[in-house]
């Protein structure tokens, strides 16, 4: 599933009370998406980590019960949140394939029975997990087939740039990091599991991009670190990428004079040709987006259109709305849904 379709069906998952195991490579995103799903959905996250836990975690610990002369589970820590849980609750094992088997068996009753012990966990919480592939070379050993079978379903996560862009924006990340993936689509995600210590490109890397891109200090010091967060060879291909997003036309000036390319040519400012620049230049205005530039956002997504540069013109207007959805309110915006440009962003034409 790509990254909306997961969140959607998970939302609907955990209003059914359906456990769900994710699985993906490492840093596409996983734990972010289970995250606004369980928001989507209301609910409070208990995020657990099988991998660093021990069985007694999932089942209580023993204590001794002097008067019947016996010993009961006393339940701690996140099984303590869940079995008190009042309202709408996912209970969330990340990284559940890492786990040793012992520790994966102490949540089988938990998932199918909802119970351990002398413990039943309320109705109001839902079971979800996520894990690494084998081929990843991740550490996972694999899942132990009862634990499987007590998952509703198993789905699998795919990337994709569209959803990471709308992600992306909503976390702002820098625009030169989104408009140069825009550009490279490739390089989004290019896992290559290794037993060097170096990174291969994936989405939680280029996040990572973002922060580093906020440091102050030497060039190729910054260059290094960049590297050290996507692998060298996407590094290198961003770094260059950067010489274009330096040489952007004024985007301030775009917005003043959207519709006036004579105006523009005079302050030697115009709309570019090459798709390189075009990405940086439709991301750039879409970061600026609001009801004030509205207007200006459509008038140059139309002068793309005449160009023959409909599907620029249609990301500038999609991220734009991303960026603020009060756009959609405009009376600019709302005279431009009925037009073939309107068509073009909803998929229409």
């Amino acid at each position: 599933m790509r990254p909306t379709d997961l969140r959607t069906f998970l939302t609907s998952a955990i209003a059914a009370r359906l456990p769900v195991l994710i699985t993906g490579s490492p840093g596409v995103g996983k734990t972010d998406i289970v995250t606004s799903a369980a928001a989507d959905a209301g609910a409070d996250l208990i995020i657990s980590h099988p991998v660093v836990s021990d069985p007694t975690d999932a089942k209580g610990l023993p204590w001794p019960d002097k008067d019947a002369q016996t010993a009961k589970f006393l339940p701690f820590g996140d099984l303590a949140r869940a079995i008190t849980a009042v309202r709408p609750t996912v209970w969330f094992l990340d990284d559940l394939g890492q786990a040793p088997p012992s520790v994966q068996a102490s949540y089988m009753q938990l998932l199918l029975a909802r119970r351990v012990n002398d413990h039943v966990l309320p109705s109001c919480v839902t079971f979800l997990a996520a894990t690494n592939r084998r081929t990843d070379r991740a550490g996972v050993t694999g899942i132990l087939e009862p634990v499987k079978s007590r998952f509703a379903s198993i789905v699998s996560l795919d990337v994709h740039l569209d959803d990471w862009c709308q992600w992306a924006i909503d976390a702002q990340i820098r625009p030169e990091v989104i408009a140069f993936l825009r550009f490279r689509s490739e390089l989004l995600c290019k896992f290559e599991p290794s037993a060097d210590l170096a990174n291969s490109p994936v989405p939680r890397g280029w996040a990572h991009v973002s922060q580093l891109m906020g440091l102050t200090g030497p060039r190729d010091v910054l260059s290094q670190a960049i590297a050290g967060a996507v692998g060298a060879g996407a590094a290198g291909e961003f770094l260059a990428y950067q010489k274009v997003w330096t040489q952007l036309p004024d985007i301030d000036a775009l917005l003043l004079h959207p519709a006036e390319p004579s105006v523009l040519k005079k302050h030697g400012v115009k709309l570019p040709t090459e798709p390189a620049v075009l990405y940086a230049v439709v991301t750039a205005l879409a970061m600026r987006a609001s009801v004030v530039t509205a207007e200006a956002i459509i008038l140059i997504a139309e002068r793309l259109m005449n160009k023959g540069r409909g599907e620029f013109a249609a990301l500038l207007l999609r991220d734009s709305v991303r960026r603020d959805k009060e756009i959609i309110r405009t009376k600019e915006f709302m005279a431009m849904a009925k037009t073939s440009l309107g068509n073009l962003i909803t998929g229409k034409a």
